[in-house]
């Protein structure tokens, strides 16, 4: 018996010796100024501190956890006038998963990120994402997404959501965290490429909207197709279409098609330039493109060198007439890394995707940004 109990003892050790704990986390401080707006100076910290945990079951086959929080603090201020303070303690992600051989269950808030197109992105349903932050930071969404991985690389999604109200991507009104959120998506490879569909229903609440028709409950379906080829160029493609079951006007049906391209140009170290162009259409009528909003966009990328990198993107609404300009100098030192970044933003930047985590001030500014990852 004392055998039997040294060997289960051994195992047990073993076992844990084969778990992985790992504390990382992710400083940055802020500092941004507009002359054009009434409170035109920001400073601000953010710390996101993040814990993992991997539970090895066989060469196959694990259970991880992660678990992160955003902590903010910030001061929008005119210089010795004045001041307004915000500090905020939120969750950023908290899940659990099972991967299997050829499938992944993740449950938690957590992020869903799908799709082909880089910066005006019709299927982005459930992040915020906004091309211009360098650190890609976005708030997650509860639930569950299970996805299979066949061998010839097709993948097949299913998620359910539930306790999410806030707006997310093209969003128009948000949605009734009361009632869950169900859909799914096929990805296929395609000669030189893969395509996909996906399909997401949600109930949403236009009570926070005031010009609007109040309904607490209203069904939404949602369906999307996307492709991409490498074809000496990078081409892709997103297309959505949203349908409302209640009539709220214009917002009852939005259309978003998107079309781009990429490639990198041998000049010195190499110019990535990616271009798109995405067409937005809202309409009490489905497919009726009464007044259509078009808005392309461009990103240059070259790095200078090891540590150095210089970025852009630029938006021009068609519609609008309006210009959106942001340019940025990254630098990598031994454990921060800088960014000095000048932007033009108008009043109205419809169309363009942002984020909780960024400041966007109107007119012209500078923001200076430091990053320490450890």
């Amino acid at each position: 018996m004392k055998y039997i109990v040294f060997i289960l003892l051994l195992g047990s050790f073993h076992l844990f010796a084969q778990e992985k704990i790992d504390f990382d986390g992710q400083i940055s401080l802020i500092s941004s100024f507009s002359s054009d707006n009434e409170l035109n100076s920001f400073i601000g910290t953010r710390y996101i501190p993040e814990l993992s945990y991997k539970i090895p079951i066989d060469s196959l086959q694990y259970i991880d956890f992660e678990a992160s929080i955003n902590l903010s603090a910030s001061t929008l201020f005119h210089p010795f006038d004045t001041t307004n303070t915000d500090a905020n303690i939120n969750p950023y992600r908290l899940w659990a998963r099972y991967v299997g051989k050829q499938y992944e269950v993740r449950v938690g808030l957590q992020k869903i990120d799908f799709g082909s197109a880089t910066l005006l992105r019709p299927i982005q349903w459930f992040n915020q994402i906004d091309p211009r932050d360098p650190l890609q930071l976005t708030n997650g969404v509860y639930g569950a997404l299970g996805r299979y991985y066949f061998q010839n690389n097709t993948n097949i999604w299913l998620w359910v959501l539930y306790g999410n109200e806030k707006s997310r991507g093209f969003d128009a009104i948000q949605t009734n965290k009361k009632i869950p959120e169900v859909g799914g998506r096929f990805q296929c490879p395609i000669p030189k490429g893969e395509i996909a569909l996906s399909y997401h229903h949600r109930t949403a609440n236009s009570t926070h909207i005031s010009y609007l028709p109040q309904y607490e409950k209203i069904s939404e379906n949602r369906i999307g197709i996307d492709g991409k080829w490498d074809v000496t160029v990078g081409l892709w493609f997103e297309a959505t279409h949203s349908h409302k079951a209640k009539n709220i006007g214009q917002l009852t049906n939005q259309t978003l098609l998107n079309i781009g391209t990429d490639y990198t140009f041998g000049i010195g170290n190499g110019i990535n330039i990616i271009a798109e162009h995405l067409l937005i259409s809202f309409d009490e009528k489905a497919f009726n493109f009464q007044s259509p909003n078009n808005i392309s966009a461009i990103t240059l990328s070259y790095p200078l060198g090891f540590f150095d990198k210089i970025s852009s993107v630029f938006y021009y609404n068609w519609t609008g007439k309006s210009f959106t300009a942001f340019l940025n100098y990254e630098h990598q030192f031994k454990k921060i890394i800088g960014y000095l970044m000048l932007y033009y933003n108008p009043a109205i930047q419809q169309g363009i995707q942002q984020n909780d985590f960024v400041n966007n001030f109107v007119g012209p500014g500078i923001r200076l940004m430091l990053v320490y990852d450890h």
